[in-house]
């Protein structure tokens, strides 16, 4: 960890918080991520080896501690009280990523396992009660191994499956990933994306209800852009419906 070689608390608070990845890895325990293989789908361009040394960091520091597993799967990682004061500053930073710095992502941004991976931490099971219900995903602009992907909603837990479950899909939902990713991130509205076809549900018609409930959107999409084209003449937000206009 690098130092700034300051007394001062905000240069010492820095040194952990700003550390690279450091974010990120809070943000996912702050959402509920506890094990090792989980915060690694949080952060995919980081090595095992460098969220190794960060989290033997941030234990060394107090901000999370390893536990022992109940089931022998492996240690899992929780915040700590002083780790749980960075829950507020990660959500104001949050905040202010929606505000001033959202425009067209570049392709490289558009990352499907990460969307994945936060579709499944988000989403709401709970919603269908006792009833099993699975979910099958068709990505309409992705190459055919990449394609479709299941989500298994039971007994309150949601699960993404890279195989068929033992049963059909009792919701098939038909979308791109640059739609979905844009959905997520409340660039796009359910709403007007389903209205203007760029969403399709198929499914009881109690099932589609529930869909956009269950949908885990990010937790900021309600926060509106404030960011300005520089060279509009009028000054439209970013996070406008393009799909409207």
């Amino acid at each position: 960890m690098r130092s700034y070689n300051q007394f001062c608390p905000i240069a010492k608070a820095a040194e952990i918080f700003c550390e690279r990845w450091t974010a990120l890895i809070l943000r996912d325990l702050a959402f509920g991520a506890t094990r090792f293989s989980e915060l690694q789908r949080g952060v995919p361009l980081a090595s095992p080896t460098l969220l190794s040394s960060r989290l033997k960091k941030l234990e060394a520091e107090g901000v999370i501690v390893r536990s022992v597993s109940d089931d022998g799967r492996g240690p899992t990682y929780r915040l700590t009280h002083a780790g749980k004061e960075f829950i507020p500053i990660i959500m104001a930073l949050g905040q202010w990523g929606q505000r001033w710095s959202r425009r067209t992502l570049a392709e490289h941004e558009i990352d499907l396992g990460l969307l994945l991976w936060s579709l499944q931490m988000g989403a709401h099971p709970e919603l269908f009660g006792t009833e099993r219900v699975v979910i099958q995903f068709e990505l309409s602009d992705q190459a055919e191994k990449k394609r479709h992907w299941w989500f298994l909603n039971q007994n309150g837990i949601c699960e993404l499956c890279l195989e068929p479950p033992d049963r059909d899909a009792q919701l098939y939902v038909i979308v791109s990933l640059v739609d979905l990713t844009r959905i997520w991130r409340g660039d796009l509205p359910f709403a007007s994306a389903l209205h203007h076809g760029a969403i399709e549900v198929d499914g009881s018609g109690r099932l589609r209800k529930l869909f956009p409930l269950w949908l885990g959107i990010s937790p900021l999409a309600h926060i509106r852009s404030e960011r300005r084209e520089p060279s509009a003449r009028s000054c439209t937000s970013l996070d406008s419906n393009p799909l409207e206009r």
